[in-house]
């Protein structure tokens, strides 16, 4: 008999595409405010720094939640994990839905991240539970396609909605779909019916004391910035200051991810035959230049021209960025480290900076805090052209010497 390892079995599509769903309600359930920010703005009489900071609540609970997510999977098991996040992220959204002022939304947006949070590190333990080992590279490919298709529908799902809603009703409708969602995962769902691991906390002072950690956690940040940060205050730019109509802006807003699909599994090719630090240094520089061009340029044609290769280069980093992650740590600390850069990442990329933005906005415009963004990251891809360094023997070795 031939070892189990060494068998052929069927990919389990059914399972996989379940939780691709999950996934994509789950992130959508964060951007969706992007394309709603406008009109929230002038219903809730929000600054533009007001409007920025929503998305800063809502990393700061998504954080919260990825740290809080071992110590619940061990105790509930990854599958109710994963079934607590949908549901509560549905229940979450019906009560943001009814929310009538600025300071009840804001806490209702930390809940949401952090019952949001609870879903990414269970899910990824259960399509490795549930696929074959040979295959887990291509279910987790799979199962990644759904933030990128949140980044396209978010801003079409929104304006559809709009058309016959108010934008509460838009965020009633998608926690109706999450809710829905955990039923079908109660009834089909398959796999995560093993306990989580709590993380250690020798593990986690072990990593905080690497510099490898914070030097990934920059790369990480500025990447995470010039991508998804620009994306959720990218129709209100484009409203304000470009010109466009709310809907037209949204309309650009969701084209402009649609090559990062393909480019995703281009970028992890190219890399593969040039490695990883150059390949990283050509991604950031390439957007770093088009992100300042994207705020110092401006045009009804122009602009959107812009934003689609920015948000094409803005994707290549993270394929090759997460593949040289995986090869920076011990199996014993991976997991925790990959969580940990990807929480200080997220943090201020996607919390910190669209919050920055609103504000330099009041005192400037959203184009020069766009193109200051643009230079961060040219400064970033600087280190990575540097002189490369001496190897070092030492495992999880800074990521300067390890590109």
């Amino acid at each position: 008999m031939r070892p189990l390892s060494n068998r052929l079995v069927p990919f389990p599509l059914g399972p996989l595409f379940l939780l691709v769903a999950i996934f994509f309600l789950n992130f959508t359930s964060r951007i969706i405010l992007a394309p709603l920010l406008p009109i929230i703005m002038r219903d809730l009489s929000l600054s533009y720094g007001g409007a920025g900071s929503l998305f800063f609540l809502i990393q700061v609970g998504y954080s919260v939640g990825l740290l809080v997510s071992g110590v619940l999977s061990a105790r509930l098991t990854h599958r109710h994990t994963i079934l607590l996040s949908t549901t509560a992220v549905g229940g979450v959204l019906l009560v943001v839905a009814l929310s009538t002022s600025a300071p009840a939304l804001r806490l209702e947006l930390i809940c949401l991240g952090v019952v949001a949070g609870f879903y990414l590190p269970s899910s990824i333990a259960t399509v490795t539970g549930f696929v074959d080992q040979a295959h887990w590279a291509k279910a987790i490919a799979i199962h990644e396609l759904a933030p990128n298709l949140g980044f396209i529908a978010a801003p079409f799902l929104a304006e559809g909605l709009l058309q016959a809603v108010a934008w509460r009703s838009v965020l009633g409708i998608l926690g109706g779909l999450a809710l829905a969602m955990g039923g079908l995962f109660a009834w089909k769902g398959q796999g995560g019916r093993h306990a989580g691991e709590a993380p250690r906390l020798s593990t986690l002072r072990l990593l905080l004391a690497d510099p490898s950690v914070w030097t990934a956690s920059l790369l990480f940040s500025v990447a995470i910035g010039s991508g998804v940060g620009l994306y959720t205050m990218m129709p209100l730019y484009l409203v304000t200051e470009v010109g466009l109509d709310r809907e037209l802006a949204n309309m650009v807003t969701g084209f402009s991810r649609v090559p990062g699909i393909a480019l995703i599994f281009l970028a992890g090719a190219f890399a593969d035959r040039i490695g990883y630090r150059r390949s990283l240094a050509i991604y950031l520089t390439a957007t770093g230049t088009l992100t300042v061009l994207l705020g110092a340029v401006q045009g009804h044609v122009l602009t959107p021209i812009l934003l689609l290769l920015q948000s094409a280069a803005s994707v290549c980093f993270f394929p090759v960025a997460y593949s040289l992650l995986s090869t920076m740590f011990p199996l014993a600390q991976r997991g925790l480290a990959v969580s940990l850069v990807t929480i200080v990442g997220g943090l201020f990329g996607s919390g910190v900076l669209p919050s920055a933005l609103g504000y330099i906005a009041e005192v400037a415009s959203f184009g020069v805090g766009i193109a200051l963004v643009g230079l961060l990251t040219l400064a970033t891809a600087l280190l990575l052209r540097s002189p490369r360094p001496r190897e070092s023997n030492r495992q999880g070795a800074d990521i300067a010497r390890i590109l």
